[in-house]
C-alpha cells in the first residue's frame, strides 16, 4: 500500500513543475486517494508479471537465483 502523504506531496511537486491545476469540483484527497488506487492497481499486476519471471515461469533456476542474491547484497 502507497504512502497517501507521500503521494500527495508528490502530485504536488509535478503539478507544480508541470504547470497543471486540479480543476474545481475534484477535491485533492480524493485525488490522491484515485491516484493510489491507480497505481496499487497497476503495481499488483506488475509485481506478478516479475514474479513470474524471476522464477522462470513456475521452473526456477536455483542458481541463476543465487546469483542475483549474491549481486544485491554486495551493493
Amino acid at each position: 500500500m502507497l504512502d497517501r502523504k507521500v503521494v500527495k506531496e508528490f502530485l504536488e511537486e509535478n503539478f507544480k513543475e508541470s504547470g497543471m491545476k486540479i480543476p474545481k469540483g475534484i477535491k485533492k484527497s480524493e485525488l490522491v486517494e484515485t491516484f493510489c488506487l491507480y497505481v496499487e492497481d497497476d503495481y499488483y499486476e506488475w509485481i506478478k508479471d516479475n514474479f513470474k519471471s524471476f522464477f522462470n515461469r513456475w521452473n526456477p533456476n536455483w542458481d541463476w537465483i543465487r546469483e542475483r542474491i549474491e549481486h544485491y547484497l554486495e551493493d
